[in-house]
């Protein structure tokens, strides 16, 4: 097994996060997985596994060990009539949508960036802006994982609590080495993207969010406008040439946006401005991609962000909140604000846990003054009983999630159970679960 001492520091993909971890394992087995679980549980020492970088908190924080499934990849099997694949946690999402295309499989649940690892956006409770769909722990049905005493163990929906909090554990209940997907045959999403009014949108909120498959929403708060991103069925074919269509998404994401992020920020008196030339190009035709080519994104522009769930019923009126909020205090929300919309979900520690939610998502360049911007915005869901997305921003202690998530407290126990010397723990999260850390 590679095993580097002292290898280069690590950072997170928006660069908030960064530790120095003595040394860096890649497994290539199971066997070579458990013998660094055992190896650190005997020398009492503490280990993060690393996937694509994309959290935004100090999940994968050590200046201990890490561990990158970077050398544990691809689909090990599938079962044909049942339409599952075991998949290796170490498998970036965009090559497991390709090689499952390859297999005449395909995904409800798709993440947005394709260099994050299927085990990392597991553990940090990836969802997906879906219509009658949840989070990427609502396909599994069923995982392998090795407890820090070097024990392989599957399971399977059968085992009732340790499904339920495994599928999505922060990565604190073992290492997941391979996970159980429930697919469904391939299809093709026709995408559109369509500007409106802040008040017309909130308006018909509930009618857009039930009319489409997939919709999210970006907000530009100065302007007044949102765009409107929907992905819904079709049978038409798949639209020639679109790699120009991805050509066009790539320089918006990656050169317009962030040349003129950086114009307001600088001089915030063109902010309005720039959201009308926005909405001018975000201008399009409709066009047909296979399921698993219309989600995924690349980014080289980078942000930090924090996401929290509410009841979806409430977020009519925490959006007007908000909106009202950012133009008395004259707040600076320089990139859009996102809305999506998850249906209930059955992981413990899921904000959509038992109920239907929407998604406010609070984005700001992460060399800006942010705290205040969001900490204001913060207290507006925290109103509507907001639960936090694992891997964005927060600031809430373990008292609070204990309020807002009804197994939290089964889920800290469970966890207690299988890693009692807290070999999987980093200083963050042995605070958000509330429990000691020596």
């Amino acid at each position: 097994m590679q095993r580097t001492l002292l290898p280069k520091p690590w950072r997170n993909w928006a660069g908030n996060v960064r530790c120095q971890p003595s040394h860096c394992a890649y497994p290539a087995t199971l066997e070579e997985v458990q013998s660094e679980l055992m190896r650190c549980t005997e020398e009492a020492e503490r280990l993060r596994v690393v996937g694509g970088g994309h959290a935004h908190t100090p999940l994968s924080f050590s200046d201990e060990n890490h561990m990158s499934l970077a050398h544990f990849t691809g689909i090990e099997s599938v079962d044909k009539p049942r339409r599952r694949a075991w998949v290796r946690a170490g498998t970036r999402l965009g090559r497991l949508g390709q090689s499952l295309a390859q297999r005449g499989l395909a995904l409800d649940v798709h993440g947005d960036y394709t260099q994050q690892t299927l085990g990392g956006a597991l553990a940090g409770g990836l969802i997906n802006s879906a219509n009658g769909l949840s989070s990427l722990a609502s396909l599994v049905t069923g995982f392998r994982v090795v407890l820090p005493n070097g024990t392989a163990h599957t399971v399977t929906q059968d085992n009732g609590d340790n499904f339920d909090a495994g599928r999505l554990s922060l990565g604190v209940m073992g290492v997941i080495t391979h996970i159980e997907l429930q697919c469904r045959t391939p299809y093709r999403l026709v995408t559109r993207r369509e500007n409106a009014r802040f008040d017309s949108v909130i308006d018909r909120l509930e009618r857009l969010r039930r009319g489409h498959r997939h919709l999210t929403l970006y907000w530009h708060p100065a302007a007044g406008d949102v765009l409107l991103l929907s992905r819904n069925l079709t049978r038409a074919p798949v639209t020639r040439f679109p790699g120009r269509r991805l050509a066009q998404d790539f320089i918006a994401n990656n050169l317009v946006g962030p040349a003129w992020d950086r114009t307001t920020q600088r001089a915030p008196g063109l902010t309005p401005l720039a959201h009308r030339i926005n909405r001018l190009v975000g201008r399009d035709r409709p066009w047909v991609t296979e399921s698993h080519e219309a989600f995924g994104r690349i980014r080289w522009v980078r942000h930090v962000e924090s996401e929290y769930a509410i009841p979806v019923d409430a977020a009519p009126e925490a959006l007007r909140q908000i909106d009202h909020l950012i133009r008395v205090l004259d707040l600076p929300a320089r990139l859009p604000i996102t809305v999506r919309f998850a249906s209930a979900d059955t992981a413990w520690l899921s904000p959509a846990y038992q109920q239907e939610v929407a998604l406010i998502g609070l984005r700001a360049p992460p060399d800006t003054q942010h705290a205040d911007y969001f900490a204001a915005l913060w207290e507006v869901l925290d109103r509507h009983g907001g639960r936090p997305h694992w891997a964005k921003l927060h600031d809430k202690s373990a008292h609070e999630l204990r309020q807002l998530y009804p197994r939290f407290d089964d889920f800290v126990a469970l966890r207690q159970k299988v890693d009692p010397c807290g070999v999987l723990l980093n200083r963050y999260l042995a605070n958000l679960l509330g429990v000691g850390y020596e």
